[in-house]
């Protein structure tokens, strides 16, 4: 788990599912896909959005463009807006 975002309003997690260490055998009782993704915390709502899936991917492209452009905190909080517009879960604990 890793922070990448931390402002008055908003906090941006980036969840990494475990994989196993470099010569590490998995144990599974079944299939398993690593899911990566990407929780979004409204700060001001107290709720919290999880994307994943196609919604962490289109998230990870905001987050390379936003690497090679260093945007305004206005606009990286303008775009966590309308993610977190779809927030629906309460923060229980953060």
């Amino acid at each position: 788990m890793n922070m990448l975002y931390d402002s008055d309003a908003f906090a941006v997690v980036h969840i990494q599912a475990d994989a196993p260490a470099k010569g590490e055998v998995a144990v599974a009782d079944g299939p398993q896909i690593p899911r990566h993704g990407f929780e979004i915390v409204d700060k001001r709502s107290g709720k919290e959005v999880y994307l994943d899936g196609s919604w962490a991917e289109l998230f990870q492209q905001q987050i390379t463009e936003w690497q090679r452009n260093s945007p305004s905190q206005e606009e990286v909080e303008t775009t966590l807006e309308g993610y977190a517009s779809l927030a629906q879960n309460p923060v229980v604990m953060h």
